[in-house]
């Protein structure tokens, strides 16, 4: 009966997960490749992405990305600059070059308030997969598939999941908050 848990505590570790994936695009002022994952150039037809049309790396406050065929800067300049990553690409002809200008003190609090309020969205999926475990455990009560001490145990369970997945929330939006303010 406890693989009815572990469903539930899958759907909370990909909202998480999702959450991780969202902070990585967030620009901290410092280059992280994880800001071009979301864009994908047309490449001979075909909506690519960037790090799998370039080599991409790092220096001081710089993003490089060398494509490994040369046909491919002009469209990789050209996502990237229809994207709102907010940088404007430098083509030198060989490779392309994003610089990340240091962050204002503005700049860091409105994206402090940007990653609480994307934490405070997952907490809210969290809690709607908690509500969706708890219907299904009173639907299995009601059907007579499990018993009344079986569903206090269930949401007993449930509940210890929704704030463990909850504090793991927060302490990732508390790094990642500590990593913007730090910068």
């Amino acid at each position: 009966m406890r693989e009815e848990l572990k469903i539930y505590e899958e759907k909370m570790k990909k909202s998480i997960a999702n959450l991780e994936g969202e902070y990585a695009s967030i620009r901290a002022g410092k280059p992280n490749p994880a800001v071009l994952d979301k864009i994908k150039a047309d490449y001979y037809g075909t909506p690519t992405a960037i790090n799998q049309m370039a080599a991409i790396s790092v220096d001081a406050h710089t993003l490089v990305i060398q494509p490994w065929d040369k046909n491919g800067l002009k469209v990789i300049e050209k996502a990237i600059s229809a994207s709102d990553l907010g940088i404007t690409p430098n083509n030198d002809g060989n490779a392309i070059r994003l610089s990340f200008p240091q962050l204002t003190e503005e700049r860091r609090k409105d994206l402090a308030k940007q990653i609480k309020k994307m934490a405070e969205e997952s907490k809210i999926a969290i809690r709607n997969i908690r509500r969706d475990a708890e219907s299904k455990f009173k639907a299995m009560k009601k059907s007579s598939e499990i018993t009344e001490d079986d569903l206090k145990d269930f949401e007993k369970d449930t509940q210890k999941l929704t704030d463990k997945y909850v504090e793991n929330i927060d302490k990732v939006a508390a790094a990642k908050e500590k990593e913007i303010m730090t910068v």
